[in-house]
């Protein structure tokens, strides 16, 4: 069975390409696909050549992953659904994780149309005045509900969300639903805007303020959310964090993670890593999104056709890019 896919065949070279998918099996739903959310953050460390898989980073002598289908996370319409599954038809909105690749270094990938899916990877979209795209990227919104979720939070108390990526943002607006004061420490004033003008957020502007001094002003911070993996911040922070504090640590540190637990225990501070999806956490955030607290549109920042996938990654790729959110455009 042939389909359309986004392949990186290589360190910084990405292409837009037939691949081979397996033919469905009775697990299996075939979704025609309308939408795919790039993971900028996840998606680039592989295109840079930085991991071998999910949280394992690149060393020397490991086998290159390419090529591969790139991203993880998809919206469309079921189109063909195997004997086994019961909780999808034809016809359905859906969204999707990854999808069976054939013949490439991972035999899964996200960015794929027609897109053969296992049915324990895919969810119907709920009957919800919400546009489909706005669930294309319920992975990565699912990792920062999972980052917001973690620690336990009372009402006022601040949370620290380091970072103002797409986790940053999902970590914040998760945090404030539960009640907590969220500062969020970024360094680009636009995304920062952002979250100050939907209302979940503070900005602390890196770039033109020390976060320390400017947070010892504010308090006791019981949660501080590491989200670009920098222990160097945190360890500017954790003097600030009251005992049984906690860190919720999200970043890939590829192999600069250690971190000494002695410093932890004389705060007994708690440390949380959240890593992937789980069935119940995805549930949550779809019905997050539906119910309009989870926003997600605000921070899309382009569309491409998927045709156009190539040009999406030199402007990902670019220094200084201006990109957030991007979305692939499967009908244009």
């Amino acid at each position: 069975m042939k389909a359309e896919a986004v392949v990186f065949e290589d360190r910084s070279r990405a292409a837009f390409r037939e691949v081979e998918v397996p033919e469905p099996g009775e697990r299996d739903v075939v979704i025609e696909v309308a939408h795919s959310w790039i993971s900028i953050g996840t998606e680039s460390s592989f295109f840079r050549g930085e991991r071998i898989s999910g949280e394992v980073p690149y060393r020397p002598g490991d086998p290159w992953p390419f090529p591969h289908v790139a991203g993880y996370q998809k919206v469309g319409t079921a189109v063909r659904v195997g004997g086994a599954v019961t909780h999808v038809r034809p016809g359905d909105r859906v969204f999707a994780t990854v999808s069976r690749i054939g013949g490439l270094f991972f035999d899964f990938g996200g960015h794929v149309n027609p897109a053969v899916t296992d049915g324990s990877q895919v969810w119907k979209l709920p009957d919800a005045d919400v546009p489909d795209v706005a669930y294309s990227g319920a992975v990565l919104a699912q990792v920062g509900y999972n980052c917001g979720s973690r620690p336990p939070v009372e009402r006022g108390d601040i949370a620290v969300v380091v970072g103002d990526g797409l986790v940053g943002h999902w970590a914040a607006q998760t945090l404030h639903r539960r009640g907590a004061d969220v500062r969020m420490l970024g360094r680009r004033p636009e995304r920062l805007r952002l979250a100050e003008e939907v209302g979940y957020a503070a900005a602390l502007n890196g770039r033109l303020l020390d976060p320390a001094a400017e947070l010892a002003r504010a308090g006791d911070i019981a949660v501080v959310v590491d989200t670009v993996g920098s222990l160097e911040t945190f360890r500017r922070l954790q003097p600030l964090l009251r005992r049984d504090g906690h860190l919720v640590s999200a970043g890939f540190l590829g192999e600069d993670g250690a971190i000494d637990i002695q410093t932890l225990r004389a705060q007994e501070i708690t440390l949380h890593t959240p890593s992937g999806w789980t069935q119940p956490r995805m549930d949550a955030t779809i019905r997050g999104i539906a119910e309009g607290w989870l926003r997600t549109e605000p921070l899309i920042t382009h569309r491409f056709p998927a045709r156009d996938a190539v040009r999406a990654w030199e402007l990902i790729a670019a220094p200084g890019s201006p990109c957030l959110g991007v979305v692939l455009d499967w009908r244009a």
